[in-house]
């Protein structure tokens, strides 16, 4: 694709759905100002936030999209600086959406593991325990290459003294498995706060049966 392309429907709702995620992240506390970034591919299209701008400032005609190169396609802002991130993964997976934070609870467990240890069973949701990505520089292609590593099997990934990056078919599924993730880093970080005690955890096992059972979870 070479020069701007037109804007359609299609890429007009997709910009609404980002703007709506990205403001969810704020309101639920996952991101503070203009921290963390969302987006969402349309065909050979990528709709992502912008670079420092507060999410509620964003209007439909601030819509920021690119080529999966990171060429600009639609809108004078630029994209968010974390877009070599989200480009690798699209790249590298089927993900319609992503959804990246940066989650009080996941960053605080991202300093103190190397994979988040199995407190719930709804770790299967995210393809298994969670992994964390070893530290890189934001926006690097360092990053992106370590957030690829951790997230191989997996749908989401805690990137180290960052926060978390997960990925879906839509961005409401992105962004449930970024809730169910920083959900269960705060309940590993509560047991584990306890003295004198340590949480049970699930084993490998019981894990992979609860994996199994929750790919049909929701389906009729």
């Amino acid at each position: 694709m070479e020069g701007r392309m037109r804007e359609s429907e299609e890429i007009r709702r997709a910009w609404a759905d980002v703007v709506a995620t990205a403001r969810r992240t704020t309101a639920d506390g996952l991101v503070v100002g203009t921290s963390g970034n969302v987006s969402a591919r349309v065909g050979d299209v990528v709709v992502v936030t912008p670079s420092g701008i507060p999410y509620d400032r964003l209007t439909p005609r601030d819509v920021v999209a690119v080529d999966p190169e990171g060429r600009p396609l639609l809108g004078d802002l630029a994209p968010t600086s974390e877009l070599p991130l989200h480009l690798a993964v699209y790249r590298a997976t089927g993900a319609a959406a992503i959804v990246h934070t940066h989650a009080v609870h996941a960053t605080a467990v991202s300093t103190l593991v190397d994979e988040l240890p199995l407190i719930h069973y709804m770790a299967g949701a995210l393809g298994g325990p969670v992994r964390v990505a070893p530290y890189a520089l934001y926006g690097s292609e360092e990053l992106a290459e370590h957030a690829l590593e951790a997230l191989t099997g997996r749908t989401g990934c805690l990137l180290r003294n960052h926060g978390t990056l997960t990925y879906g078919a839509s961005l409401d599924q992105a962004y449930d498995r970024t809730a169910q993730l920083e959900w269960m880093c705060r309940v590993w970080l509560t047991a584990s706060s306890v003295p004198g005690r340590a949480p049970t955890l699930l084993t490998p096992a019981q894990a992979e049966r609860a994996k199994e059972k929750l790919r049909g979870y929701g389906s009729p």
